[in-house]
């Protein structure tokens, strides 16, 4: 609210609680002034003003009968089949049309035309055309429709339109009213519907009603243009209130005003389906003296309400705002870096729930500091533990190196090849630090893990490997495979009788590459199978979050003491294997490790899912989202 920069919502709230006490005291006296006042006065004015009041009713309804009739015709002409064809652009008969609009006409006598135009500025009318070759989309009413978007609209009196009637009907003497037609799938707008109606149905409507010996009605839109007026009015326009905005502080009411030295009396109502407003003009009488002594008594009423309310006021809004006033000098305090200050009160109002929630606020604040604080310390452990294991497994590869060139002197093949596939896998495990890797480097990594387990488990486990070339240069989070590739070793082919086959695979699936580790081995018994992917499940991709923090803290707590093969390696650098990666809580470990990872970097749409059947086997999936080139 605002009066020439004057803005209520920058004043103190206790100033605003005076105002608006004030407007409470000083509005029902007003009030109770105008009704004393209208009481002393209605013997004279009684008589004219129920009538007029009962006629502009009546007046009203009336109009809005024939307005309702026309909003029914354009329902009903927009669900014809042929116009909805003409409206989509489809084929349709074009008499049909003009014969089903001329039915409208011939019934509906007070009708003048009616124009049909669809979105690409063709039209069709039974009585009107156009007089150039401008577009009707061109046209203010056409534009109107379609911001009214389907809702019936009421244009008033035509003005410099680029339509014509056979009957040559003037600009005056009709009325126009549109209806856009929109689809109501798309919401589109497909064309609009205009028809306009004979200023003589409201001329007879209201040209009888007759207020005194010089009274009439008129009727004006809800712009304030005339729609009706008598041949020889006592007014051209309208005078305040009505003449600014064209409509009335309210609904209905009554009013006074000069005009050429004449006192004229108003009396109005508005529809609320058209908006129109339908006023009665009469002269009104002299003031009796009567009146004067009675608005002396009102005016004193309202002065001595008014000062009762400013003494009111004063003391109320001090009381409201003395404690909204202390809590925001709590809140200052906060902001400038005290977060220990609290509210103290037992107020149950809304004044003392927000001192709570104050509180809270100051609290979990507080809480968040010391979460973050937590965070940033755990992550500089991390930062410093992922330097040492990296530092580490440099000097173990070129070791290695070292290893695989003495066994080719020596010419022991076979431990040269275990060693080249052991310093494959820490090559691609390093990969300058970097998380992401080609698939095809991941399934190279997999390969050197497998010709060594097959060196160690000779004839008890093949491998197959199946990697889609359309996939092979897409970028994955390196050394996923291998925990789940060892899970299937040590707790599913392991545990079978006789040699067992693993399945290695990779391709594109549903805009996402899927990773497939299968095995015929023991398989999981359904209770574990549950636990598992309820663990996987309880992965969260939110950092924040309670089950993202607790699995982070887990990996980084499980790899810390691991030796540093072990980080590359996913496993245990022991010789079974079985307690880094096995058991339920170890092959858990694994996948929740790898389910973290993507997870975190991708989201809960991508990630583990586990099928088994006992004594049938196990498929592990990655669901790894489609990445093809990296940022620098």
């Amino acid at each position: 609210m605002k009066w020439s920069g004057f803005s209520l919502n920058n004043q103190p709230i206790r100033y605003k609680l005076i105002i608006h006490f004030l407007l409470i005291g000083i509005l029902p006296a007003i009030g109770l002034g105008v009704l004393i006042d209208w009481t002393a006065s209605r013997i004279i004015e009684r008589q004219v003003n129920d009538y007029t009041i009962q006629m502009i009713g009546k007046v009203n309804d009336s109009l809005e009968h024939y307005v309702e009739n026309v909003q029914n015709m354009s329902y009903l002409i927009s669900f014809d089949p042929n116009v909805d064809k003409f409206m989509e652009h489809g084929t349709y008969d074009e008499m049909a049309i003009r014969t089903f609009m001329t039915g409208f006409t011939t019934l509906h006598t007070e009708v003048a035309g009616i124009v049909i135009v669809n979105d690409k500025g063709n039209y069709i009318s039974n009585e009107m055309y156009v007089r150039s070759t401008k577009s009707l989309m061109e046209e203010d009413w056409y534009k109107q429709a379609v911001q009214s978007k389907g809702i019936f609209r009421i244009i008033g009196h035509p003005s410099g339109r680029n339509l014509a009637s056979h009957v040559d009907y003037k600009d005056s003497e009709v009325v126009s009213f549109v209806r856009a037609v929109v689809d109501p799938i798309t919401q589109e707008v497909k064309g609009v519907i205009m028809i306009d109606l004979k200023l003589r149905v409201f001329s007879e409507t209201v040209k009888d009603v007759r207020l005194g010996k010089s009274g009439y009605l008129m009727v004006v839109d809800d712009s304030g243009d005339t729609i009706y007026a008598p041949n020889h009015p006592l007014l051209q326009t309208l005078p305040e209130p009505l003449a600014e905005d064209g409509t009335a502080p309210a609904s209905s009411g009554m009013y006074s005003a000069k005009v050429d030295g004449r006192s004229l009396q108003f009396i109005y109502r508005t529809s609320s389906f058209t908006n129109w407003m339908t006023v009665g003009v009469f002269p009104s009488g002299e003031p009796v003296s009567e009146m004067r002594e009675i608005r002396f008594y009102v005016v004193s009423f309202a002065f001595f309400v008014c000062l009762l309310g400013i003494m009111a006021s004063y003391y109320l809004s001090h009381s409201m705002s003395r404690p909204i006033g202390q809590l925001m000098s709590f809140m200052q305090k906060a902001e400038s870096g005290d977060l220990t200050i609290r509210y103290w009160g037992d107020r149950q109002d809304e004044v003392g729930k927000l001192g709570r929630s104050f509180n809270l606020m100051l609290a979990q604040i507080n809480r968040l500091i010391i979460l973050t604080e937590l965070q940033e310390r755990q992550k500089r452990e991390a930062e410093l533990r992922s330097l040492q294991a990296h530092i580490k497994p440099h000097f173990l590869y070129n070791t290695l190196d070292t290893i695989q060139w003495m066994a080719r002197r020596r010419n022991a093949d076979d431990v040269a090849d275990v060693v080249g596939s052991l310093s494959k896998l820490f090559r691609i495990g390093l990969n300058r630090g970097s998380d992401m890797i080609p698939l095809a480097e991941e399934f190279e990594h997999i390969r050197s893990y497998m010709n060594i387990q097959q060196t160690r488990y000779s004839g008890k486990i093949s491998f197959t490997v199946s990697l889609d070339p359309a996939v092979a240069n897409l970028y994955v989070l390196k050394l996923m495979l291998q925990p789940l590739v060892e899970n299937a070793i040590y707790h599913g082919v392991k545990e079978r009788r006789g040699p067992g086959v693993i399945e290695v695979s990779a391709k594109e699936e549903d805009g996402a590459v899927l990773l497939r580790v299968a095995d015929d081995g023991a398989g999981i018994p359904p209770d574990k199978l549950a636990r598992l992917m309820s663990k996987l499940e309880s992965v969260s991709s939110e950092d924040g979050s309670p089950d993202g923090i607790g699995v982070q803290r887990e990996i980084s707590d499980m790899n810390a003491d691991k030796p540093p093969a072990d980080v590359l390696l996913g496993g245990s650098s022991q010789g079974g294997g079985s307690h880094s990666s096995g058991g339920e809580g170890g092959s858990g470990y694994g996948m929740m490790n790898v389910q973290a990872r993507v997870r975190i970097a991708f989201g809960d749409s991508y990630g583990v899912k586990i099928e088994s059947q006992v004594g049938q086997g196990t498929i592990v999936s990655i669901r790894h989202p489609i990445i093809r080139h990296l940022d620098k």
